[in-house]
C-alpha cells in the first residue's frame, strides 16, 4: 500500500500553495506524513516531513534564509492540521468534503542558525485539536539540531477561499 504525503491527497483545485502544492512547479513541493498516530490520545500524534533547501535560499554563504524556514513550518503545520481533522472524524484522508486548514497564526523562534547542505527533519506536535482550529508546535531540525521553534494555528479553510469552478 502506498503511503500519500498530506499535501498529495489535497483536491486539485487546492493544491497550488508556493510552500507545498503538488500543482506548483516552481514551489518547495514539501510532503508531510504521520510518524505515529494514536487514535485513543490524538494529541499523542505525530508527523514528520524532510526537506533539503536549495543554495538560492542562502540568508548568510552557508546558512538558510530565515523566511523560508518559516513558510516550511506553515505548510507542515497546516497540513498535519488537515491530516489530524481527518483523524479526529475517522476519515480517509482526501475523502469530500474537504478539510483544508489555512493559517490563522504563524509563530517563529530562531534557536540555533541553520546550516546549508543539510536535510531539514520536521517534527509536529498537536497542543489542540477542535473541529475547526488545529494547534501544531513543530521543530525542525538540522543534523539533530533543534534550529526553529514554530507554532503553526491553523484553522479550517473559509468557504469564500475555494476556487469557483
Amino acid at each position: 500500500m502506498e503511503i500519500k504525503a498530506f499535501q498529495d491527497c489535497y483536491p486539485e483545485e487546492l493544491s497550488h500553495c508556493y510552500g507545498c502544492g503538488k500543482n506548483n512547479s516552481h514551489g518547495h513541493q514539501l510532503k508531510s506524513f504521520w510518524q505515529n498516530i494514536d487514535k485513543e490520545n490524538l494529541l499523542a500524534s505525530t508527523t514528520i516531513a524532510h526537506y533539503m533547501p536549495e543554495d538560492i535560499y542562502t540568508a548568510i554563504p552557508g546558512f538558510v534564509y530565515g523566511g523560508m524556514l518559516a513558510s516550511l513550518i506553515d505548510c507542515h503545520g497546516t497540513g498535519s492540521a488537515s491530516a489530524m481533522a481527518y483523524l479526529a472524524q475517522n476519515r480517509e484522508m482526501g475523502s469530500a468534503p474537504a478539510l483544508r486548514f489555512v493559517t490563522g497564526a504563524l509563530n517563529i523562534n530562531y534557536l540555533a542558525p541553520t546550516p546549508q547542505g543539510v536535510e531539514l527533519t520536521l517534527i509536529g506536535h498537536f497542543s489542540e485539536v477542535k473541529e475547526r482550529k488545529v494547534i501544531v508546535d513543530i521543530t525542525l531540525s538540522a543534523d539533530d539540531t533543534v534550529c526553529v521553534k514554530g507554532q503553526v494555528i491553523a484553522v479550517l479553510m473559509p468557504e469564500g477561499m475555494t476556487p469557483k469552478s
